[in-house]
This record gives structure tokens, sequence and C-alpha cells, in this order.
């Protein structure tokens, strides 16, 4: 369905615009309305992004923070390009947990926070009470937060969704200082397409969006067509996770059975497990099997005990690393 809408679309000579079409934010709101409860103006408070990975790296940049020396935040685990992000923009980052924000600790000298619900690798899942606190501690600092949401809809344990940092409980109905970044690379299958969005308050979406148009940052036309068919079916979306799910269930006692323990993973792609002992060493008996998984260390000092293996193998493949691990 996703592919015909893309072939539809595919006669664009046209330089599309950097907004994307009143259809495609309309089909976002619509989706961010559906599915995280948040209400948004389409014409000002959403914007395409060509894959939410472009968005981690420049955001820093392309909000000015250099002009300010301001740091970049991001959890101790974390994706690699939060850090990056801030390298780019000749910013330090500065490790802060969710939980020691929650603890009270100083953001000053920040100017934008990286939060990261369902995390990746973790698959740590933030409660709407604890994304509302550090709501109010970014906004009492005046930092800028970004909540990384690529995960959201992939939730095993508890809520089928994790919520969003607009979700209203969240915000208290206002979005100011804050920004949702989200990928249809894991719900629909479409990392290939280079398809996300991001939401928020309008004036940063505003700033932003200038930026972008001098910065040539425009999602294809066709892929803009893709997006919104994707957007507006929730049955392939649906169909999609069942397909994690069951490999899930297939992957996981066959991982314990191999003697890690399973931490959170409760929501996204990936079990994050550990030995206790060093993620090389991990890594290495993984390995022996033929089974490739990712160190943890490769997402901070925080995971230097645990790796991450992914749910995206095949059927087939998943079925052969559960033998393989029950076999060890």
């Amino acid at each position: 369905m996703i592919r015909e809408a893309l072939a539809a679309a595919a006669d664009w000579p046209g330089y599309p615009t950097t907004q994307g079409t009143p259809e495609l934010r309309e089909a976002i709101a619509a989706f961010c309305r559906e599915v995280f409860g948040a209400q948004l103006d389409p014409a000002r408070e959403v914007l395409p992004l060509v894959g939410s990975k472009e968005a981690v790296a420049w955001l820093p940049t392309l909000l000015g923070l250099r002009q300010r020396g301001l740091a970049v935040a991001h959890p101790a685990a974390a994706y690699p390009t939060y850090a990056m992000g801030a390298e780019i923009a000749g910013l330090p980052a500065r490790v802060v947990d969710a939980d020691e924000i929650l603890s009270g600790a100083d953001l000053s000298g920040v100017g934008l926070l990286w939060v990261n619900s369902p995390g990746n690798p973790t698959g740590r899942v933030l409660t709407t009470r604890e994304l509302a606190r550090i709501v109010e501690a970014a906004r009492a600092a005046g930092v800028v937060i970004a909540s990384d949401e690529c995960y959201a809809t992939l939730g095993w344990e508890g809520a089928e969704v994790a919520p969003s940092i607009l979700d209203p409980a969240v915000t208290g109905g206002d979005h100011t200082g804050l920004l949702s970044v989200y990928s249809l690379s894991k719900q629909s299958n479409l990392a290939g397409y280079r398809a996300a969005y991001l939401a928020g308050d309008p004036v940063l979406v505003e700033n932003l969006l200038t930026a972008r148009k001098h910065a040539g940052m425009i999602m294809p036309g066709p892929v803009q067509e893709a997006m919104i068919a994707a957007l507006g079916d929730a049955a392939h979306r649906s169909a999609q996770k069942e397909l994690y799910r069951a490999r899930r269930a297939v992957l996981r006692p066959a991982v314990e059975a191999f003697g890690l323990r399973i931490d959170h993973s409760e929501a996204g792609l990936y079990l994050w497990g550990t030995r206790g002992e060093d993620c090389w060493e991990t890594i290495g008996a993984l390995a022996e099997l033929g089974i490739i998984a990712g160190p943890g260390a490769f997402y901070g000092e925080a995971g230097a005990q645990h790796v991450r293996i992914a749910l995206t193998a095949s059927d087939a493949v998943i079925a052969e690393a559960a033998s393989r691990l029950r076999g060890a």
C-alpha cells in the first residue's frame, strides 16, 4: 500500500516544499492526535524530516546553540548521534540521565536536552508523570527538550504506546520549548524511505523551517505521499508490530537461557542484556555461536556490561539464533 502511494506520485519534477504538503501536515497532526492524544496545529507545529537521524545530528546547530555557548545533554546509555550532534555544532555534550533530572540535577548551561523514551538501547519507558517533571525542570532552566520517540508504538510490557512529550498530561496544553521527533522506520518498516517528522513549539518549528529551507533538508515529494499513506493506515502498523512481538517471544527466553539478564526492554526493538561482565566478553561468546549483537559500550560507559540484541532479523534467523542459544 505504501509502495503504491510512492509509485503513484513518481511524476514529481518540481521542487517539493520543505514544510511538506498541507495533506502531509494534516496526516502528521491526525496521527499525533490518534496515537498520542496530542493536539497540534498542522500549519504551524509539524515539520517533515528526511529521516529522524538528520534532525538528531543537526538540531543543536539549527537551534543556534553555539552562538550562546550552550551544551547538549543526553541520557547515560544513548544513541551516539546525540553526542555527535553536539560535536558537529562545536558544543560540549553532557550526560544527564532522566533519573538525575528527576532528582534535581543542575541544567544550567544546557541549551538542548535529549529525552529518549522508549530508550535506545535500554527500552526503558518514562511515565507521563516522569515526563511532566522533566518538562517542568527544563522549563525552569530555560532548556529546550527534544524527545526522541521513534519506538513509542512498540510497547510490550505495560502500555502498548509510550507517552509522548506532547501528551496534554505532560505539557499542560502548552508546547513551548518542546519538540517531539518521530520516525516511520520502525513502525512501518520504512528505514529506506527516510520518513519522519518533528512536532511541537510553533516558534521553534518556524525557525527550524527557515533554516532547513536554506540547508536543503527537503523530503522528496513521492516520499511525502508514501508517508501520508503510512500515517493513515493502522492495519499495517499492527501487523508489523505483531511480527516483532512474535520474534521477541521466541528470542527473549533463549537469551535468558544463555545466561543474560534482560534489563528494561519493555518497549522498542531490542533486548538489553547483561551477564555481569565486560560487554566484549559477551559479544565474543555470542560470536562463537555466529550471533552478532551490539556492544553496550557503543552507547556510553553506562552500557559497558550490556549488549543490545535486535528483533529485526527474519523469523527464520531469529528461530536459528534461539536454537543456538538454547543449545549452548
